[in-house]
């Protein structure tokens, strides 16, 4: 630890976000830059616990507690401290290959699970890691990896974030790497997935230059299944890892469903960056919430990204349904105690936006769609929804319950369905009769990461199901070892 009282001396102070009322006039990044003496005060903060639980990566009740990727926060933290940033950012790529993408997008389970937040306020670690990798940018200090070539060849489907993770360790040892790619740009969600406001584009386009400066292929346009055949690739390459993430929607089974103007989220959110890349919007190749009222089904993150993207259309309204009931304001201790991820009512960017320009939360709690309601054009204009209580069955199981009474009947123009997802898409593993698990993701062991085809490996969401970015990078990581023993007997990457 850098500073042994720093935590009683110093209060956390959160990074700066761009006033709700600027940002959403445009898509540029929300956080400001932060002042260096604040990062070293906040670096101070962290506390000679004994015990770091902020690396811990492990699974609680369901869910992250710590960093799955390992990171070495209290070195990075004391290092920041003392002003030693070069040697902070070789402590923190020692564990994480983008750290711009996870300073920027994870949720921060470490957060959750920091020492000191049982006490008072969490480190703040997202920022602080945030600006190393953003100050080592700036200083030179990232380069492109080479290495002493293998003679092996591996090819990488999809360039998600567990996908970019697999093809830089494995090129980092000198297997020769070739990602493919359906998009017309590399990045998977990293790209197509996650807003600009959130990620900017360029800050994945710069971290994809140094890939290919480093070796790296990318094969773009090209979905495997369709455009080539997965067994070509099988038989082409020694070895074969699938990184196609969990990209199979969930839809609503309502009347209406059918009717034009309902779109899954994904699609949206797609369609919106794509345009912006391509023309600044110019094109009008998305879909426009501009003066629609627009209701949002399903919580989470990517809602959020669909209400903050809405609003920058210029929506007449906007509201989020919710079925789970909503969060408390702290932490629940005899149900939700540390150092599990806290589950508290969290007020993320879309919500503050759409309470700044419409003056309340867009979230509706424990609501359930009934039916949407289409016009003489087929075009959606009502979603009628009831109220529901969770009660326990007779098999003890918690079950909605519709609350008499509690009807409704909501405008709506544009209905965006943010629902999360069921699994990958099918085409890759029936071509290859590859064994699914219970919930149709693609079996294979953790840590293991094997098929049941030989040459062929599977990790991120299209092995573990839809999950944190965070996890995705550390799969990445994972199957890259395991590949490289497979390749070669043995494997430096940890």
């Amino acid at each position: 630890m850098g500073k042994a009282t720093g935590f009683l001396e110093y209060e956390r102070i959160n990074p700066k976000k761009r006033a709700p009322e600027e940002r959403i006039k445009d898509w540029q990044e929300l956080k400001l830059p932060q002042d260096p003496e604040v990062l070293k005060t906040q670096g101070a903060r962290c506390m000679n616990c004994g015990v770091p639980f902020c690396h811990g990566g492990v699974l609680l009740n369901g869910m992250a507690a710590g960093c799955p990727l390992h990171n070495l926060i209290p070195e990075w933290n004391e290092l920041v401290y003392k002003g030693q940033w070069k040697e902070a950012y070789q402590r923190l790529v020692r564990t994480n290959p983008f750290p711009e993408f996870t300073g920027r997008v994870c949720p921060a389970p470490c957060e959750g699970s920091c020492t000191e937040g049982h006490i008072m306020e969490p480190v703040t670690i997202n920022s602080i890691e945030h600006d190393i990798i953003e100050k080592a940018f700036a200083e030179g200090w990232v380069a492109p990896t080479k290495a002493k070539p293998t003679g092996k060849k591996v090819a990488v489907v999809g360039s998600g974030p567990s996908g970019l993770s697999v093809a830089c360790y494995l090129n980092a040892v000198g297997h020769e790497v070739t990602v493919y790619e359906r998009n017309d740009r590399a990045g998977g969600l990293l790209m197509y997935g996650i807003p600009n406001m959130k990620l900017d584009k360029g800050v994945v386009e710069r971290r994809l230059e140094l890939m290919k400066s480093s070796g790296i292929k990318f094969v773009l346009n090209t979905e495997v299944g369709k455009d080539i055949p997965a067994q070509e690739l099988v038989d082409k390459y020694d070895a074969v890892i699938l990184c196609g993430g969990a990209t199979k929607a969930r839809g609503l089974d309502v009347e209406g469903k059918e009717l034009k103007g309902i779109h899954f989220a994904v699609d949206f959110l797609k369609a919106n960056t794509k345009s912006l890349l391509d023309s600044g919007l110019k094109d009008g190749s998305y879909i426009s919430a501009k003066d629609k009222n627009v209701i949002i089904i399903g919580g989470g993150d990517t809602g959020t990204d669909c209400v903050g993207t809405s609003i920058r259309h210029g929506c007449k309204s906007v509201y989020q349904f919710e079925i789970m009931p909503e969060p408390p304001a702290e932490r629940i201790e005899e149900t939700n105690p540390w150092p599990e991820w806290p589950k508290k009512l969290k007020v993320d960017y879309g919500q503050e936006e759409a309470i700044s320009l419409y003056g309340k939360d867009p979230r509706n709690y424990l609501i359930n769609t009934k039916k949407i309601v289409g016009n003489e054009n087929g075009e959606v204009k009502e979603v009628h929804t009831v109220e529901i209580t969770w009660v326990k069955n007779a098999s003890g199981r918690l079950v909605p319950q519709e609350v008499p009474g509690s009807e409704k009947v909501w405008k709506a123009d544009l209905v965006l369905l943010a629902m999360g997802f069921l699994g990958p898409e099918d085409t890759i593993p029936n071509e290859l009769k590859l064994n699914r698990d219970a919930r149709s993701n693609i079996k294979a062991d953790y840590e293991v990461f094997e098929t049941n085809v030989e040459k062929v490996f599977a990790a991120g969401d299209m092995r573990r199901g839809q999950s944190l970015v965070v996890w995705a990078i550390q799969e990445g990581k994972l199957v890259a070892r395991e590949v490289d023993k497979y390749l070669t007997g043995k494997s430096v990457i940890k």
